[in-house]
């Protein structure tokens, strides 16, 4: 019987969530704030680009910082120079 539990239980972690439909609420689009380029790091200029992208969440990358690999569709990553300027734009 424990075997048959496990046995369900990893079977359940190998499940596949189905995939985003297009234009899903917090879905990101980095091409909507591709405007922000050149802007200072602030807190208005973090809103807007969650606005403007619909992104859920926000990851500011400075020069030189270690980032996580992890792919997160919801999430957009304003990379800037060493004057906290916004260099790039990219979902993930």
């Amino acid at each position: 019987m424990r075997i048959l539990v496990a046995a369900a239980l990893l079977a359940a972690g190998c499940a596949t969530a189905p995939p985003a439909e297009a234009g899903a609420a917090g879905k990101c689009d980095a091409s909507r704030a591709q405007k922000l380029l050149g802007k200072a790091r602030s807190k208005k200029l973090g809103a807007d680009a969650l606005r403007l992208s619909s992104a859920r969440t926000l990851r500011w990358i400075a020069p030189g910082a270690m980032v996580t690999m992890d792919y997160r569709e919801d999430r957009l990553n304003l990379h800037l120079d060493v004057r906290g300027r916004v260099t790039k734009l990219v979902c993930g």
